[in-house]
């Protein structure tokens, strides 16, 4: 059994460790507040650039741009992935790892060289090893606080890269956000732009409306649009979940560290109990010796 000493010690590091998981989870949904807030601003933008662009690919070949060719063959695929640079969020980014390598290991993946870019430290650290001699990039510090300056770099460099044939397709990996309590891994196919994602709506341009400028400029300037706020919006959706994620953790394990500190309390004050016991029965013997 521990001492009287050892509780006492176990009980201060409880509570050390109290004050900084609730810390850590009130600055959590701070931030949550933040994320949740431009998320919601740039999902009204996404849908309309989303509508715009439906509209215009409705009335135009597939061949009308290059971000829109499907290669005949897939050999070469990049896949593009956001995760957390700091941990201590639960399984936020375990559970999008594990996505990913069921994706990579999926019978339709047979024979294709997957490539990774990296957006966030822990998916790098997931597969630095494994995979390093198939890394495309690693983008330092663009999860914490999401800019549109970094998702404009990233996708510059992912849409040269298709266009130069380095890849044949580039996937989107990351944490959809549904609430601070869950998160849903999901894939996008980011390159080339699938039928899926500029479905064709039923308001489709008239072929006598007048475009100005031609259809051509207007997915020229449009597409890279769409692909660089494509990667800014899953930055957003990785940045809230990634708060949801680490104040639910934190709450969980102040919760935890109550009831630890509730449980310990009690050992101690019973180990304190049987301690005052044993000097008072050792006293009494000695009276009792005394008297004999």
């Amino acid at each position: 059994m521990p001492s009287l000493k050892e509780y006492k010690a176990k009980l201060a590091s409880l509570n050390n460790t109290r004050k900084i998981t609730k810390t850590m989870k009130m600055v959590a949904a701070s931030r949550l507040t933040r994320a949740m807030d431009a998320q919601r601003k740039a999902l009204f933008y996404s849908t309309k650039l989303r509508e715009t662009i439906a509209r215009l690919a409705a009335s135009v070949d597939a061949t009308a741009h290059p971000l829109l060719g499907v290669r005949p063959e897939v050999k070469n695929v990049l896949v593009i992935l956001i995760t957390s640079d700091k941990g201590l969020c639960g399984g936020f980014n375990n559970n999008l790892i594990k996505a990913v390598n069921r994706w990579l290991h999926h019978p339709s993946r047979a024979g294709q060289h997957i490539h990774f870019a990296f957006c966030g430290r822990r998916g790098w650290l997931a597969f630095r090893g494994k995979h390093h001699q198939r890394i495309f990039k690693y983008y330092e510090n663009v999860t914490g606080r999401p800019q549109s300056t970094d998702a404009v770099r990233i996708a510059h460099e992912a849409c040269g890269a298709f266009l130069g044939g380095q890849f044949d397709e580039v996937h989107l990996a990351y944490n959809h956000f549904i609430n601070p309590l869950s998160q849903k891994p999901v894939f996008e196919q980011l390159l080339p732009i699938a039928p899926a994602e500029v479905e064709p709506s039923e308001e489709k341009l008239q072929p006598d409306m007048i475009l100005e400028p031609s259809e051509g400029e207007l997915l020229s300037l449009l597409l890279p649009k769409t692909i660089e706020f494509s990667l800014f919006f899953a930055l957003l959706e990785n940045a809230a979940g990634e708060n949801g994620a680490r104040m639910t953790a934190m709450d969980n394990a102040t919760t935890n560290a109550n009831q630890m500190i509730t449980l310990y309390t009690l050992l101690r004050n019973r180990a304190r109990q049987a301690s005052i016991t044993k000097e008072l029965i050792e006293i009494v013997s000695g009276a009792e010796a005394l008297k004999g």
